[in-house]
């Protein structure tokens, strides 16, 4: 079995973030936000997948995305034209 870690999103001011998760495994983390996943960073390179629904959802979704991907939506957009980020079905 491989070693899962589950931890909620964490506030500027350090407070766990209610149904926004960072999932760790053996292959990289995932970000999570209530039930659907959203984008995935592996260990192995320096690929992001993000999911080709949900990866752009809700305002709230894309807050913490750009947590996540330590950048802002715009910035996100071109790297998926530009085919930096890969678009897939995580769900």
């Amino acid at each position: 079995m491989k070693n899962i870690k589950v931890k909620n999103m964490t506030s500027s001011r350090g407070n766990q973030i209610a149904n926004q998760f960072e999932i760790t495994t053996s292959d990289g983390v995932y970000f999570q936000s209530y039930d659907s996943t959203i984008a995935f960073k592996s260990f192995k390179s320096d690929k992001i997948i993000l999911d080709n629904k949900t990866w752009d959802y809700s305002v709230t979704t894309g807050k913490y995305r750009n947590i996540f991907l330590n950048e802002n939506k715009k910035a996100t957009e071109k790297k998926i034209k530009d085919g930096i980020y890969k678009l897939a079905n995580l769900n």
